[in-house]
């Protein structure tokens, strides 16, 4: 099953991919919840209203499914012919990635395999669309790519066992995790942190939808592609991450709590190398979904 999330000027709707079209199934839910379970459903706009009010519940939309299916309202349920494309978590509530997390991306930056998971954060205000335009600062010198798998998170998960790890993922994105690289050398130099370097305005596209758990079965092995101007700069697997996605989870969840819509984003394999202006960016992982983002700089 996919969910994405979608905006028109009269607000948003939650997509399902069914036939080969997306479906309202924010509306699909709604007349679901009044002619089947006798209650009036105030109809949910967004994925992360689904996860933070606990409501991502798979079972509950494979009937809302088999009713569209089996009641034809499929052309009712259409999505807005205006509405777009956006990220399928909005304004995540953390948004934690992983550094070094691909053996020749730490070898590529001379830097060592790291023995344990590196974790910082990004700025959940940093998230745009698959479509929108990554703005990058003329004042800061070189602006990376970094393709990458991010998950995002299903229900609360503290001090969770790696066996139990998948449970509390709800499913799977693109993300690009953009970096000034420059700037965060320079706060390195310094012993400071970077997280300024990764979260600036645009600097997490994310998309195009959400994949949910249930299509992609572990162990997560899935081919990573990312060109720039039609030109392939970085091309992997999963498969070939240090950490892989239970071990993260349980590394992050044994300091961290994390919540329902909270994203991970699992590290970028080797190949990063510096964007401009004009430039277009493709990122594609198998089973998950491509993005297509225009870079350009910010205007004075």
């Amino acid at each position: 099953m996919r969910l994405a999330q979608f905006q028109n000027k009269s607000g948003f709707a939650i997509g399902l991919w069914q036939k080969n079209r997306w479906l309202n199934f924010s509306l699909g839910m709604k007349i679901y919840g009044e002619l089947v379970e006798g209650h009036d459903e105030r109809p949910v706009g967004t994925i992360q209203q689904l996860l933070c009010e606990a409501k991502f519940d798979l079972q509950r939309w494979k009937k809302v499914e088999s009713f569209i299916q089996m009641h034809s309202l499929s052309q009712r349920l259409g999505i807005a012919k205006d509405a777009v494309l956006r990220a399928p978590v909005l304004r995540p509530p953390k948004i934690i990635a992983l550094g070094r997390n691909y053996v020749l991306h730490a070898k590529e930056a001379n830097l060592s395999v790291p023995e344990e998971p590196i974790i910082f954060a990004k700025a959940g205000s940093c998230v745009v669309g698959p479509t929108d335009v990554i703005t990058i600062p003329r004042e800061y010198g070189r602006i990376d790519h970094e393709a990458e798998l991010a998950l995002v998170i299903g229900r609360t998960a503290t001090r969770v066992k790696r066996s139990e790890a998948f449970g509390y993922v709800a499913g799977y994105t693109v993300a690009q995790d953009i970096t000034a690289r420059d700037l965060q050398n320079a706060d390195l130099a310094m012993t400071n942190p970077w997280f300024r370097s990764k979260s600036f305005d645009t600097f997490m596209p994310m998309g195009p939808w959400l994949v949910l758990r249930d299509e992609i079965r572990p162990p997560v092995h899935l081919k990573l592609e990312c060109r720039v101007n039609g030109h392939i700069r970085q091309k992997a697997s999963t498969r070939d991450m240090v950490f892989d996605i239970p071990t993260v989870i349980e590394f992050i969840t044994r300091h961290i709590t994390l919540e329902p819509g909270d994203v991970i984003s699992t590290g970028t394999p080797e190949g990063i190398s510096e964007i401009k202006g004009g430039d277009e960016i493709v990122t594609r992982i198998e089973k998950v979904g491509e993005m297509r983002n225009r870079v350009r700089f910010e205007s004075r």
